[in-house]
């Protein structure tokens, strides 16, 4: 995945701003950083799916390239993230949960092995946000803490009073991140058809969600929380 990050020269920012597209992300780091995010994605689809021995190969895949980042970059973090104290420690951490994940996942826990790599996932968008850094994930990872949050609680929301009006907030709060997923994206992705397919799945996982609220229909609407989970899936192994 190509990255993104925010120039900060004034002259620059504006214009960015006003286009709505975020600059691209220059430094190396952050490029080794994502480059190993691809194979934790795999980790973590492939240990959802209890998958044994692809969770194990795919772990052992993001072992060996977060290893790579920690050998190039752990003893001397370079710009931007040379002013951050916790940088060799947040290293030392994603490579330390792998290694329980690794564990986990060879004694057949693999529900265990994806609830800790998920910590990996919440790290990585720390370290960028306490550096300054956008990436595209940053819109994966809004668009799943929403979907997650409107899984967990649809059905509850529809048994209080006004629930239909509440769920479809959270309806409104998916349409919104599912079309920054279009927006924030770099020109090389949105240039891409695969991309846009992926995007427009996701959309449309949400529109299936918006007919069944206002139908109130609870078998749809179950089912349609249900659905959301595969087109976002698909996207973030592949994209995210």
């Amino acid at each position: 995945m190509r990255e993104l990050r925010w120039i900060r020269v004034l002259g620059l920012v504006v214009p960015l701003l006003l286009a709505g597209v975020p600059a691209r992300a220059a430094d190396a780091a952050t490029d080794a950083i994502q480059a190993a995010y691809a194979p934790y994605r795999a980790a973590l689809v492939r240990t959802n799916a209890k998958a044994q021995a692809e969770s194990e190969r795919a772990i052992a895949d993001a072992i060996a390239a977060w290893r790579s980042v920690v050998e190039r970059f752990g003893a001397a973090a370079p710009p931007p993230y040379d002013r951050d104290a916790r940088f060799a420690a947040t290293l030392a951490e994603v490579a330390s949960i792998y290694d329980e994940a690794q564990r986990r996942a060879r004694a057949g826990d693999l529900t265990g092995a994806h609830e800790v790599l998920e910590r990996v996932r919440d790290l990585l968008a720390d370290l960028r946000q306490r550096n300054g850094i956008v990436v595209f994930s940053d819109a994966m990872n809004a668009y799943h803490a929403e979907m997650e949050h409107a899984i967990a609680e649809g059905q509850r929301l529809l048994d209080e009073p006004q629930g239909t009006l509440k769920l479809m907030a959270r309806v409104g709060t998916l349409e919104y991140l599912a079309a920054r997923l279009r927006t924030q994206a770099p020109a090389t992705l949105q240039a891409d058809a695969d991309f846009a397919a992926a995007q427009r799945a996701v959309a449309e996982s949400v529109a299936a969600l918006r007919a069944a609220v206002l139908a109130g229909d609870r078998a749809a609407i179950d089912r349609a929380l249900a659905a959301l989970k595969g087109p976002y899936g698909r996207m973030f192994l592949r994209f995210g």
